[in-house]
């Protein structure tokens, strides 16, 4: 497994942190337009991805990019993630992730 540039679990409160590395995130697509995605975070704050999809979307999509702001990500990979997610759950994992137990992740 390369570890070399970790992709750390962010919701959009979290994204501020990491401004300029790379970063994963989950969100609820709410517009998709040509070269950029707006949806909703796990904190149910908006965020834009940048980027072109190479698929049709889902309703909740992962995506793993460098953070451009505090509320934008260009995206390099996309994961669809279904139409039915526990974005709560997804937000305590990612509040985990950053804090008491982020030596447990890369």
């Amino acid at each position: 497994m390369d570890t070399s540039n970790p992709s750390v679990f962010v919701n959009a409160e979290l994204l501020r942190l990491y401004v300029g590395r790379q970063v994963r995130a989950v969100i609820q697509v709410v517009q998709s337009d040509p070269g950029i995605v707006i949806g909703k975070s796990t904190d149910d704050i908006q965020l834009i991805v940048k980027g072109t999809p190479p698929f049709p979307l889902t309703k909740f999509v992962e995506v793993i990019g460098i953070a451009d702001s505090d509320k934008s990500i260009q995206a390099s990979i996309w994961n669809n993630f279904g139409d039915s997610i526990d974005m709560h759950a997804y937000n305590q994992l990612c509040q985990l992730a950053n804090g008491e137990f982020k030596h447990l992740f890369i």
